[in-house]
């Protein structure tokens, strides 16, 4: 009877990846974070824990939405009082905010359980080139295809 592999907490091991988000869709950004935050590109991934490892997304003012969405598409945010529903357009929060459109992307394609907020803990947006993050040396991560 063969037994199920378990990895221990000792065996995972966490490693640095920095995407270069210019000019990559979206959508496209969000689901290979969302793969690398979960660990499911490693031989060792279950479900049930968290062996992903951390995502650096540089250069977050320069992604982009296809088929015209920054127009279209709405962000919604809800104050948890009646009546506080918030909506703002994508093309405003590419320019306000950035970050915050690449965090609701990725976030989404989580669970949504406290495994889902523990792995989203491990992405960190900046806008621009710089991050503070070099002693950690990160590895650049380039994706197969980026047409859009």
């Amino acid at each position: 009877m063969t037994r199920t592999y378990s990895p221990k907490a000792g065996e995972i091991k966490r490693n640095w990846v920095i995407i270069d988000a210019t000019d990559v869709v979206l959508g496209r950004l969000a689901s290979h974070t969302a793969a690398i935050l979960r660990g499911k590109n490693k031989p060792t991934f279950v479900p049930h824990l968290d062996t992903g490892d951390y995502v650096i997304i540089i250069n977050a003012e320069k992604v982009v939405l296809s088929n015209g969405k920054a127009d279209k598409k709405i962000a919604w945010r809800h104050s948890n009082y009646p009546g506080g529903i918030k909506g703002v357009k994508y093309s405003d929060l590419l320019r306000e905010n950035p970050e915050r459109a690449i965090e609701k992307a990725v976030r989404g394609m989580l669970p949504k359980n406290t495994l889902g907020r523990e792995q989203l803990t491990k992405l960190k947006v900046y806008q621009g080139a710089e991050h503070p993050h070099a002693a950690q040396k990160p590895v650049p991560y380039t994706f197969s295809q980026i047409a859009q």
